[in-house]
């Protein structure tokens, strides 16, 4: 059913599928490709939208140089101005079926490695082209129907050595460089990736250098003290609890070298929980 209280012209809006940080999504055709598109829009009302604008641009610039079947594409990116300012700001995106990680039922462990398999070769596709995502999260893993992924929101996106002039981040993923402001590089995602994984596995949050309210004041080493998700879960294989653990090492340096050994690494774990019905892009040969 057409929904005739949004009028976006090039635009043919079918309804609202959700909301962000000061944007709206919809479903929509549009109107010159014909296509069905997840239609991001942005009307410029505060100061404080700029930082919002400026996320968008770099989720289209960043997107637009990658083209991974686990990245989510960005087609078309609007700007609608009035006297030379932007006022309303519109990105046409892939229309993916399915829900944020965050929101999804458990999965059970095989899925979960499956599952950061595909997200872990998606980053890696990222860092060939010389970027980093900087905000890998639950929230911004979609699964799909047919358990395929995209990893979204490339807001915070940036080119591999970047110094940012601010912190960015979510507070319960976020690696201590990104705090610090120090240089980020491939591995400040293989922290935001461990933090998600450890979330997956345990369903608890990595302690990080923004900690909760409550501990405020607490020497930076009591932060830093939590269980390995094996000792949370027997179930857990230490060899993956081990992954996670050194993923989130504080010092960069200390976790895996790259997206690719922790592919490796999962493969070996997916080996002995499926046998060799394992196919190479991460799902089961049925």
């Amino acid at each position: 059913m057409m929904n005739s209280t949004v009028d976006i012209e090039g635009f043919s809006v079918i309804k609202r599928l959700g909301a962000g940080a000061r944007t709206t999504i919809y479903l929509a055709t549009d109107e010159v490709t014909k296509q069905m598109v997840a239609l991001k829009r942005l009307v410029f009302e505060y100061p404080e939208d700029t930082r919002i604008v400026e996320q968008i641009e770099t989720e289209y610039r960043v997107a637009r140089q990658i083209n991974h079947p686990y990245i989510r594409k960005c087609y078309k990116l609007i700007r609608k101005r009035k006297l030379l300012r932007t006022k309303e700001l519109l990105l046409a995106m892939e229309l993916f079926d399915g829900v944020s990680l965050e929101a999804s039922p458990s999965l059970s462990l095989g899925d979960c490695l499956l599952l950061f398999r595909m997200v872990a070769t998606a980053l890696n596709a990222m860092h060939q082209r010389g970027f980093i995502h900087c905000d890998i999260k639950p929230n911004n893993i979609l699964i799909g129907k047919d358990s395929t992924i995209k990893v979204i929101d490339l807001g915070q996106s940036c080119r591999i050595g970047t110094m940012k002039t601010r912190i960015q981040g979510t507070p319960d993923y976020i690696a201590p460089e990104q705090v610090r402001r120090e240089h980020l590089n491939h591995r400040t995602d293989i922290f935001n990736l461990g933090a998600t994984m450890y979330w997956a596995l345990t369903g608890k949050n990595v302690p990080t250098l923004i900690p909760p309210k409550t501990d405020f004041g607490l020497p930076l080493s009591q932060q830093r003290k939590f269980k390995s998700p094996h000792e949370i879960y027997r179930k857990i294989p230490r060899e993956m609890s081990a992954l996670v653990m050194q993923c989130v090492k504080e010092k960069p340096t200390d976790r895996p070298a790259s997206m690719a050994e922790i592919i490796a690494r999962l493969d070996v774990l997916i080996r002995k929980i499926f046998g060799s019905k394992c196919a190479g892009d991460g799902t089961r040969n049925d």
